[in-house]
């Protein structure tokens, strides 16, 4: 409830820049170190099972399987991270422009009682 309110409360604009901050944020913690090492086992599995002499018929699909699922865990937290990053970046945006408007309120504040006060 509260995040679509949040949503209404940013214009497109606003919200098209959290999207796309998000995204790059996501993209960029995908790949997380779990996901490294995960890659790096099977290297080394695929490498033991080669020089065990095991056929490359039977390698190649557990490399491919280990390959996938390393995709598919990887683009299911880069989605996870998503979310929560697009959250985060409406949160930044509303709260800079409640601080902009707030800032702007003051300034007109400011200049309006020096004019007052140098008009008595």
């Amino acid at each position: 409830m509260a995040e679509a309110s949040a949503a209404e409360r940013v214009s497109p604009v606003m919200e098209q820049e959290a999207a796309q901050k998000a995204n790059d944020r996501a993209k960029a913690a995908m790949w997380d170190i779990d996901v490294a090492v995960f890659l790096f086992a099977i290297l080394i599995i695929v490498i033991v099972l080669l020089f065990q002499g095991i056929q490359v018929e039977i390698v190649a699909p557990i490399a491919i399987f280990g390959l996938s699922m390393a995709w598919l865990v990887g683009r299911r937290r880069g989605r996870q991270l998503y979310q929560r990053f697009y959250d985060e970046e409406l949160a930044k945006l509303e709260l800079s422009r409640e601080i902009k408007g707030t800032m702007e309120e003051t300034i007109e504040e400011r200049v309006q009682k020096a004019l007052r006060e140098r008009w008595k």
